[in-house]
């Protein structure tokens, strides 16, 4: 009987327990399981270190602002020189900031002449609620549901977040700088980083390309929301409720929140008219008044001046609007859209994440931004 030698293993055939399967379908695992680790370190880094990066962010945010604000000028003005549109925007954006500081003192000095008759006022509405509930009993009244408020608690607190204000203001300002000094170098060290010429030029069309999306989404929730807190201010002077100038101004911050901002840009000033009317139909003129300029507005001119600029589907932005609200905070929440917005572009690029770039998109071609920009879109997988 004639013994037969076992059949020797070749490379590359069957699988090793200890080791799983190999071929393409395990390659596709391996991957899937880093790219799970890789943003689940990435979510980590950017809830640990938050206060830093919400302070560059928001840095590189207005940075993006005076670049823009620099080439319109060099438009308006072409024989402008690059240092002087710089100089411009610079002037021009410290003075808007200027404007918002000015126009928060005053407003906040106005609530402080006028705070002692809001008591009275919460007393009356909580009254009527309490009526209209028939809950029984006597009616709470303000000064019980802030009775376990400690003032000077409450003013450290207060005075501790102005404090933390100042702090970030002048983070985000010497970020901004910063970024302004480097834009020189910044041809060189693309020429570093890509010696090739196709990739290089690939590369600064892909910024550009993010770059050009983001001023012009901001550019258009600007010139919206300018015009809804215009027409939101004349609407509630009008109608007599008090500090309608602040309203306007809390509106026109809330709009760069999409979705969520405009809910609460009806609401806030609906409460606050339930404090000051008496009458219910005032009330409602209130909501009526607000709601119509935020309706009409978000949904006949801002899609008209949007185009593609934004693209993402209504369920990216409630999730961008939830994951960074609670990484972030209140800024998260701010740039939450432009940052889906730079997300989904980067993704179309590469073959291996474009299917999450199709469906973050709302028409289900991401890529179309990218050929505006000029970059060579990832081939379909």
């Amino acid at each position: 009987m004639t013994d037969t030698a076992p059949p020797i293993p070749q490379p590359g055939a069957g699988a090793n327990p200890a080791r799983g399967p190999r071929g393409p379908g395990g390659d596709r695992g391996m991957r899937a399981a880093l790219w799970i680790i890789a943003a689940g370190v990435v979510v980590a880094g950017l809830y640990w270190f938050r206060d830093v990066l919400t302070q560059f962010a928001l840095g590189v945010f207005l940075w993006l602002s005076i670049e823009a604000v620099a080439r319109g000028l060099r438009r308006v003005l072409p024989g402008l020189p690059r240092w002087a549109g710089l100089v411009g925007a610079v002037l021009v954006v410290l003075a808007a900031l200027a404007a918002i500081v000015a126009l928060v003192a005053y407003n906040t000095r106005a609530f402080a002449a006028t705070a002692g008759d809001y008591g009275a006022r919460i007393d009356a509405l909580l009254a009527r609620v309490h009526d209209m509930l028939n809950l029984g009993g006597v009616a709470p009244e303000l000064r019980d549901l802030t009775a376990t408020i400690d003032p000077a608690q409450l003013a450290a607190r207060m005075a501790g977040i102005a404090q933390g204000l100042v702090g970030d203001a002048v983070f985000i300002l010497i970020y901004a700088a910063f970024l302004l000094a480097g834009t020189r170098t910044f041809a060189g060290k693309m020429r570093a980083i890509f010696p090739g010429p196709g990739d290089r030029e690939n590369a600064r069309a892909l910024i550009g390309s993010i770059r050009d999306a983001l001023e012009q989404y901001v550019w258009v929730q600007t010139v919206c929301s300018t015009i809804i807190s215009v027409a939101t201010w004349g609407t509630l002077t009008a109608l007599g409720l008090e500090h309608a100038l602040f309203w306007s101004f809390i509106i026109f911050f809330l709009n760069y929140i999409p979705t969520v901002g405009s809910l609460v840009a009806v609401a806030l000033p609906t409460a606050f008219a339930a404090v000051q009317f008496d009458n219910p139909l005032m009330v409602a003129a209130v909501a009526a008044g607000v709601g119509v300029w935020q309706f009409a507005i978000g949904n006949f001119v801002q899609p008209r001046m949007t185009g593609l600029s934004l693209n993402l589907s209504t369920v990216t932005v409630l999730l961008a609007l939830s994951l960074w609200g609670s990484l972030w905070g209140a800024v998260g929440m701010f740039l939450a859209a432009p940052l889906a917005v730079a997300l989904m572009v980067v993704l179309a690029q590469f073959p291996d994440t474009r299917w999450i770039a199709i469906l973050m998109s709302d028409d289900g071609h991401p890529a179309e931004r990218a050929r505006r920009g000029r970059v060579a879109p990832a081939p379909p997988a």
